[in-house]
């Protein structure tokens, strides 16, 4: 479990790192194009090789098979041929496939369904922002390749800065029902009333254009949600900037992992190999592709601790 002071940190050191990427990112046109000329490519890793298990099966001779939901960017969507699945996780699957000698395929698949898939062997790895959780660890072996942060977003000329939770006392925040991130809301709701403080005021939308307009009319102050899904959003429109972020398991530190059923063998190897292209800075260039600097971690770890369980 993180501290209070670690927890300032990780407000204020993702926040900049976030801030900064987005100007470049703002300027590139996204390629939607199926051959990802600019994707980064990694050289075989004969080390991380050795790491696989003789008994390790994979689903075919040569290819890396990966699950992805393709349900929008950055994290995954259809390319403009409607078949290639590109975006953040596909660049981390191809690093991954690269230095392990193989070739890549993705296939798309359903939230609800990749735990089967991944259990039967229909795939090798999902790689679709799988947090990593004490529960998920019962059935599957991970290797941690991003922070799992949510983020505040704030009109772009709106000065609020948010790096603790009494900084939203008082605050029209927009969020989602049922979400990890409302009920994170709701505890920091709940200490700051108990502290005196004035109480945020939940807002729910289920259409994104009143929730944009919501934001540029001042009817809302925040918008709370997936840093990933809104700093793309924000680089790519310019109208909103980030305020704050924290990790998406707070207080307790949570990652998002590349995930492969339990006892596969394949679990240190992909972990060598991901810490491998950390090192040499194709990691750092696939993450910058889709502005998802501020979510870089500093080395890739096998299972380590996941969120607790409920």
């Amino acid at each position: 479990m993180i501290t209070r002071r670690d927890s300032l940190s990780l407000l204020a050191g993702a926040a900049s790192a976030a801030i900064l990427p987005a100007r470049t990112f703002a300027q590139q046109a996204i390629d939607l194009s199926p051959e990802q000329a600019g994707r980064p490519r990694a050289q075989i890793d004969e080390a991380a090789i050795k790491l696989i298990a003789k008994d390790a099966k994979f689903v075919k001779d040569g290819v890396f098979t990966i699950a992805n939901t393709a349900g929008r960017l950055p994290f995954g969507s259809y390319a403009n041929d409607t078949r290639t699945i590109i975006g953040s996780e596909p660049d981390i699957g191809q690093l991954i496939a690269d230095a392990l000698g193989r070739k890549l395929e993705v296939l798309p698949t359903a939230w609800a369904d990749w735990p089967l898939g991944v259990t039967s062997g229909k795939y090798d790895a999902v790689i679709s922002n799988v947090t990593v959780t004490e529960q998920r660890k019962e059935k599957f072996d991970f290797s941690t390749y991003r922070k799992d942060l949510l983020g505040f977003y704030v009109k772009k000329d709106n000065e609020i800065v948010i790096r603790e939770p009494r900084d939203v006392a008082g605050l029209k925040i927009i969020v989602s029902a049922g979400t990890n991130q409302e009920q994170i809301l709701l505890r920091w709701n709940e200490a700051n009333i108990k502290a005196g403080l004035k109480p945020v005021e939940p807002q729910y939308y289920d259409d994104d254009v009143v929730l944009y307009l919501a934001l540029e009319s001042g009817r809302a102050d925040a918008y709370l949600g997936p840093n990933a899904l809104l700093s793309f959003k924000a680089a790519q429109e310019g109208k909103t900037r980030l305020a704050g972020n924290f990790s998406g398991g707070w207080p307790v530190l949570a990652e998002i992992a590349v995930t492969t059923r339990k006892g596969a063998g394949l679990a240190d190897a992909i972990t060598h190999a991901l810490n491998g292209q950390i090192k040499n800075g194709n990691y750092a260039k696939a993450l910058a592709r889709w502005n998802l600097s501020a979510e870089a971690i500093e080395e890739s770890r096998a299972n380590p601790p996941g969120l607790p369980k409920a």
